[in-house]
């Protein structure tokens, strides 16, 4: 039970009660229609009136739709309800060191169109090539109501004032996306870590965490990002900053972090740990260039790794397996600490799981005997796209969560 904060807190009221049930059923309608208005009466207990009430504000200002009757042997045939996906739009964006995307997606999450571009190094440039992108998807789909853009970063997010705090992979500090963002487009902009946004992705939109409660998103990429979720709740603990397990030291005195740091769980498990590892002990892959010059030799990308595992590349695959050795160790860490039901794994190092989960799984056993068996450990597929739906989810939750009430 959550203890109430009595030196800030909200009184229940009529509209307390009636935000709180016009959510309720919104939500109901986005999970389960299409849905009748006495199916949810019976599901949400309300009373068929109240649904009534409820529904057609609903309708009236074009978040439902009616769909079709449905068949009973006798009386009033019951009219289904669906989410108005004609009607809105939400802004999701996924930025990254390697490239961004952006993408526009209807209600249930599905999208409609998307793009990818570099990442800029300095953040004017990219903020501004951001801002173009944005702006060009509102134009180009006039049509629709946009309800915000979601944006997923690689690094601590403010809790207060949603700047950028720092992200290491980036060299980014103290970056305020979204003033201009807003000013440029006139929509709501939300931002939020990117494994914070892989939480909130598999809350509201993956089944496989249907009715769990305490769960863990780690997103493998540059570096190592966890997002947790405990009660129902996204743990973000005073500044918003919770849950930087990449940074902890699995190893003391190991090497230097680009947090400066030393021995971070990232610099061991993460994609650019299996590069330098790759490179560290033989040759780079040959990267043949546009110029026809096969001489040039270039770093591999973490995509090269994986493809030379699969042909069978023996320095590729012991990469991996010790890459998978060491996700292992962060994993039981956070097993050990927090006991999630479930740990949703998010990265391209998923292409690779038949190779990598017994490693993975033989690591927790070892270094968390008597509880890793309550945790599932299981990987998000690339096709699920969960740093971006995690952005759409931002937007989403305004209209469809619990509100922040004491």
């Amino acid at each position: 039970m959550r203890k109430i904060d009595l030196t800030s807190f909200n009184v229940a009221t009529s509209e307390t009660a009636r935000n709180i049930n016009r959510r309720i059923v919104l939500d109901l309608i986005r999970t389960r229609q299409p849905v009748s208005r006495a199916d949810l009466a019976r599901l949400s207990g309300l009373q068929r009136s109240t649904i009534s009430v409820i529904t057609d504000q609903l309708v009236d200002q074009q978040w439902v739709t009616e769909g079709a009757f449905g068949r009973l042997p006798r009386g009033r045939k019951p009219r289904f309800l669906h989410l108005n996906v004609d009607r809105t739009g939400i802004i999701g964006v996924n930025v990254r060191p390697s490239g961004t995307t952006i993408a526009l997606a209807d209600l249930n999450a599905k999208f409609i169109a998307q793009e990818s571009f570099a990442t800029a190094t300095a953040p004017v440039d990219f903020i501004a090539d951001l801002i173009e992108r944005a702006s060009g998807m509102i134009r180009g789909h006039p049509h629709l109501y946009f309800e915000g853009i979601g944006i997923s970063v690689p690094g601590r997010v403010d809790l207060e004032s949603k700047r950028l705090v720092f992200a290491p992979n980036l060299a980014w500090r103290d970056i305020d996306f979204k003033t201009p963002l807003e000013n440029a487009t006139g929509l709501l902009v939300e931002i939020e870590n990117a494994a914070n946004a892989c939480a909130l992705a598999e809350i509201w939109f993956e089944r496989r965490g249907e009715g769990i409660s305490d769960l863990i998103a780690v997103t493998v990429s540059e570096g190592i990002g966890t997002g947790i979720v405990a009660n129902g709740r996204l743990i973000r603990g005073a500044n918003g900053v919770a849950g930087e397990f990449g940074h902890v030291s699995i190893r003391e005195g190991g090497e230097v972090c680009t947090c400066g740091n030393r021995g971070c769980w990232e610099v061991y498990a993460s994609n650019s740990a299996a590069i330098r590892n790759y490179v560290g002990t033989t040759s780079a892959p040959q990267t043949i260039k546009q110029n026809g010059d096969s001489d040039n030799r270039e770093v591999p990308a973490f995509d090269d790794i994986l493809r030379l595992a699969e042909q069978g590349d023996g320095k590729a695959i012991e990469v991996l397996e010790t890459m998978a050795e060491h996700l292992g160790t962060g994993l039981a860490m956070l097993i050990t600490s927090l006991a999630p039901r479930m740990i949703v794994l998010v990265g391209e190092v998923t292409r690779a799981w038949d190779r990598i989960q017994p490693i993975i799984n033989r690591v927790v056993q070892e270094r968390s005997p008597s509880i890793q068996h309550a945790t599932q450990i299981v990987p998000a597929h690339a096709a699920e796209q969960p740093r971006l739906r995690g952005g759409i989810a931002l937007i989403l939750q305004k209209h469809f969560g619990a509100p922040a009430f004491a």
